[in-house]
């Protein structure tokens, strides 16, 4: 669904992957690139209502909760998401080709059962410093990290 956003216009919006505590589920934010870090371009900044939104696979094909979109095509599911985060979407609006290609690179190398993972709350940072690893798939996979976001740290 990111990748249909990207090539519709919305390359500004990313993705947040990790693991839940438990290690039983992926958990994916997407926001804006106005709330991802400048020091790791997947990590996100806040995580108030309305600037981001998140989906964990305990959820299973309820995406964000969604009863009505659980075996639609990923552009039917764009549209969707345009509609139902339209301010979200809004603030995602526009070109960053850097990420939309960071992106597809990561598409290809999780493909076809692996997902991006930038964070576990059961790992320090240092795990992370090379690149983002893999759950599923090719799980030994390091993942080239993603351009810097456009948010600063407030210590």
């Amino acid at each position: 669904m990111v990748s249909e956003l990207h090539v519709r216009g919305y390359q500004l919006l990313r993705i947040a992957p990790g693991m839940a505590p438990s290690g039983l589920h992926w958990r994916c934010s997407i926001t804006p690139a106005t709330n991802i870090l400048k020091s790791n371009g997947a990590l996100q900044y806040s995580f108030e209502d309305g600037v981001s939104v998140n989906y964990t696979s305990g959820l299973e094909n309820h995406y964000f909760g969604w009863s009505d979109a659980g075996y639609i095509t990923p552009s039917k599911m764009a549209k969707l998401f345009i509609q139902r985060f339209p301010r979200i979407a809004e603030a995602g609006k526009g070109s960053d080709w850097s990420y939309a290609g960071w992106y597809v690179e990561m598409l290809h190398l999780t493909y076809p059962d692996g997902f991006p993972i930038a964070y576990e709350d059961s790992y320090s940072a240092n795990r992370f410093r090379d690149g983002l690893r893999m759950v599923g798939g090719k799980s030994d996979l390091t993942i080239p990290h993603p351009p810097p976001g456009l948010a600063e740290e407030v210590c």
